[in-house]
């Protein structure tokens, strides 16, 4: 590394590194949801849609994500806190998590369950999940099962500052359950993919077969090239280990985008749930949370009781060890944003009334049944209503928004989303001066048939203290164009 190459810490720091690091849990739990409902089926055509419908063998809750998040949660947890997942003390309260979580969960698979069952009953300690993963393994030669490899993305995020550590973390986590070495390979292989995209942004499932056993690398690289051959669909045993990490390769292979990504590996089929979590995983830490839909944020939730802001906060505290970032989120209970004195802005949209515009400041006394939030907030900050929050940040250099067009787009639709429901729609960000506007004046353009230099105008005429910045001006024009000819 050299002196002007940023440290892995650094780089972890950085905002687009932090949607990325985000878009890790969220991209998980994502395509875990997407794909629960649709579990144990057939593969599906090119052309299928694919929804959050829930349903399923398990009748989920549309959004509800499955046994795959669950288990990542803990992990999650302990990395949020910034212990080291290859602790005996740290991988004991893993195993009685997880052991607590399997008394009752409607979805467990059978190798992961036996070997939780068998830990419980000899003192549910990281040692006796171990020793029950290998007896099986010696037992009966089968334990390359995807339940590892399904929940080993936190563990990247853990390691951003260290690539060794991730590997054997990655393995250390993966033989709790799983003794094959071929579950600890694809473990390996995905958390350094992960690492490395959180890092980067980009996508290489290869980063990691230097990691892996001299004997064991020519192997995995044509698994993955034979991956990039082929569908999804073609991995039909994709409860094997093995093929999951092919299905989910193969779908983030020939994706454009996140969405389109996760919706391949749901058609390809079987183990959808999964796969579609394994691809989520890696797909969000390169592409970030600001590329996974609203409209997909709203519905996701599970075990233990958390929602998109929780996995959000977890992932940016386990990428940065622990600690918040300079303005106390994601621990602080309310971002006031004193240092920029913002002050009331409340005002009606000019062309709906039913979506009021704002300020941080008026976030506390307005009552709406919806709100859309374009900056971060706190706990204390966060209505019990239905609340979008946005990845815009007022900044003009592009690795500060990834996905601004995209996020823009999404944005107005999720306000667009509300109002079809009769909702009334709060829109705010700090001051109501840049991003407040733009989005508004999207909204206008796309869903209420206003030209969007007019619509600009009328919002900004509308709002005392009005001034987008021109990246988002330029943005707002390039957005409405690019819908109105795909249309």
């Amino acid at each position: 590394m050299t002196s002007s190459t940023p440290s892995p810490a650094a780089q972890a720091a950085q905002p687009a590194s932090t949607d990325r690091a985000a878009g890790v849990l969220l991209g998980l739990a994502a395509g875990d949801a997407l794909g629960a409902g649709y579990e144990f089926g057939d593969p599906l055509p090119d052309d299928a849609p694919v929804g959050m419908i829930g349903g399923g063998g398990f009748g989920w809750a549309p959004g509800e994500w499955t046994d795959d998040t669950s288990m990542a949660v803990p992990i999650a947890q302990a990395a949020a806190r910034a212990a080291d997942l290859r602790d005996e003390a740290v991988l004991d309260e893993i195993v009685a998590a997880w052991i607590v979580w399997a008394r009752t969960a409607a979805d467990v698979g059978v190798q992961t369950r036996a070997v939780l069952a068998e830990a419980e009953r000899n003192g549910g300690t990281a040692a006796a999940a171990r020793a029950a993963a290998q007896a099986l393994h010696e037992r009966t030669g089968k334990s390359a099962g995807n339940g590892s490899l399904m929940r080993t993305a936190p563990v990247a995020l853990a390691y951003l500052h260290n690539e060794a550590a991730a590997a054997v973390a990655a393995r250390t986590l993966s033989s709790l359950t799983h003794w094959d070495d071929d579950a600890g390979d694809a473990c390996v292989l995905w958390t350094l993919a992960i690492r490395h995209a959180v890092l980067t942004g980009n996508l290489d499932a290869r980063i990691g077969l230097p990691a892996l056993p001299a004997a064991r690398r020519d192997r995995w690289a044509a698994l993955l090239d034979d991956a990039e051959q082929r569908q999804p669909r073609d991995f039909a045993r994709n409860g094997w280990v093995v093929e999951a990490l092919q299905g989910a390769w193969s779908s983030i292979h020939g994706a454009r985008g996140l969405r389109d990504g996760l919706e391949r590996a749901v058609r390809g089929g079987r183990d959808t749930d999964t796969v579609a979590a394994i691809a989520g995983g890696l797909l969000g830490g390169a592409l970030g949370a600001s590329a996974v839909p609203s409209s997909w944020g709203r519905l996701l939730h599970g075990h233990p009781g958390l929602r998109t802001h929780d996995l959000v906060a977890l992932a940016a505290l386990a990428a940065r060890r622990g600690e918040p970032d300079s303005t106390g989120w994601p621990v602080a209970e309310r971002m006031d944003y004193l240092d920029w004195v913002p002050e009331r802005s409340l005002t009606v949209h000019p062309h709906d009334p039913g979506v009021l515009l704002g300020s941080i400041v008026d976030l506390d006394d307005v009552q709406t049944d919806a709100v859309v939030s374009l900056c971060r907030i706190g706990p204390a900050q966060r209505r019990r209503v239905d609340h979008v929050e946005v990845w815009l940040i007022d900044r003009d250099e592009p690795e500060a928004n990834p996905n601004l067009d995209l996020v823009l787009r999404d944005t107005a639709d999720a306000i667009a989303a509300f109002r079809a429901e009769g909702k009334t729609v709060l829109l705010h960000c700090v001051q109501a001066q840049s991003r407040t506007p733009s989005v508004a004046a999207l909204y206008a353009a796309l869903h209420r048939g206003v030209p969007v230099e007019q619509a600009l105008r009328d919002v900004v005429a509308a709002l005392p203290a009005a001034h987008p910045k021109p990246f988002l001006r330029e943005a707002l024009s390039r957005v409405a164009t690019t819908t109105q000819e795909a249309s």
